[in-house]
């Protein structure tokens, strides 16, 4: 079983920074990649960054340049910094965990989510 657990959300001004985390607790080893996730209410959720093992990080564009994502694996832990915030960055951000086995078979693994809010 795997558990993640975000934090790190709240209310910033527009140009401002926030830094979540996302902490991973369970059989870890098996997670081949990491994302972070945003749905904005009325809206779908949508990638926003993801890293895999060993791999090379992705970022939607709507966000390249201002975010990075990172991982501690020492301490399970998957980092979001979000730096020149926009109030459309406003949403709930969710972490997710995907562990792919040799049949194809792909598990997904959800956070409950961490609010951003950026003001105008």
């Amino acid at each position: 079983q795997v558990r993640l657990v975000e934090s790190g959300g709240g209310l910033v001004q527009a140009g401002g920074s926030l830094r979540l985390s996302c902490a991973v607790s369970g059989t870890t080893f098996r997670i081949n990649v990491m994302g972070w996730y945003r749905q904005a209410p009325g809206e779908q959720r949508e990638l926003v960054a993801t890293i895999p093992s060993g791999g090379t990080t992705n970022y939607a564009d709507y966000v390249k340049g201002r975010f990075t994502i990172s991982r501690d694996s020492a301490k399970n832990t998957v980092y979001l910094q979000m730096n020149s915030l926009k109030p459309e960055d406003t949403a709930v951000y969710y972490c997710r965990g995907s562990t792919r086995y040799s049949d194809g078979t792909v598990y997904y693994y959800w956070g409950q989510g961490t609010q951003v809010t950026v003001s105008s």
